[in-house]
């Protein structure tokens, strides 16, 4: 009796095996290769002047983020934020560092973390070489404030937003803050809004997201 060889019997299995084993090499390189491209996206200056000379309901706001801490394990990219009006850039109302990372097969997730003694850093995005004096350690997560994102296959653009009414806001009267953005290569809108225990409205934009043109 003559017997299938070892070679028909097990070779298109291992054909699957291994084409399999690429296909997820190469899910996992593309995903890489679109969160460098989200943070390229992310990182510069930005403001939102032609949106406040067309509305007046919007201010001229300016928008600095640079990255921070560039030895850091790869897969993970930390980012510095700070945000200030047009009139008052040497006293920002917003400073806050940003994890961000791979959600997923085909997701991203942008954590957000407070830093120790935020007037320290005013201007620091001027010299990103400052942070080294920091750890992540030394920072505080906001839970419950992480925006997740996809990219949209329509025109490639990054959109996401925060999760549910666990991001906690104390803002005139809010219970909690919701966080939408949506990133191209020429601009990123970012629409913040405070909620009461209601679900009213209490801050943030009414009309929809500023529009930060990247300079």
């Amino acid at each position: 009796m003559r017997y299938p060889s070892i070679s028909r019997l097990f070779f298109p299995g291992f054909i699957l095996l291994l084409l399999s084993g690429f296909s997820i090499q190469s899910l996992q390189a593309q995903s890489d290769r679109d969160l460098k491209k989200l943070v390229t996206r992310m990182t510069g200056d930005f403001n939102s002047k032609d949106q406040s000379l067309r509305d007046s309901d919007y201010y001229d706001i300016r928008l600095h983020i640079r990255q921070i801490w560039t030895n850091q394990s790869t897969g993970v990219y930390w980012l510095y934020v700070e945000q200030a009006t047009a009139s008052a850039e040497e006293k920002p109302y917003r400073q806050r560092i940003y994890q961000v990372e791979r959600e997923g097969e085909s997701g991203f997730k942008s954590s957000v973390y407070t830093l120790p003694d935020p007037e320290k850093w005013v201007g620091a995005y001027k010299n990103p070489a400052l942070f080294d004096q920091l750890k992540p350690a030394d920072l505080s997560l906001r839970e419950g404030c992480a925006v997740y994102l996809t990219i949209q296959k329509e025109d490639g653009a990054f959109v996401g937003a925060t999760r549910g009414e666990g991001c906690e806001s104390t803002l005139r009267g809010a219970k909690y803050a919701s966080a939408s953005v949506l990133i191209t290569d020429e601009m990123l809108i970012s629409w913040d809004q405070g909620f009461d225990a209601q679900g009213k409205q209490v801050w943030g934009a009414t009309k929809g997201g500023y529009e930060f043109v990247k300079q």
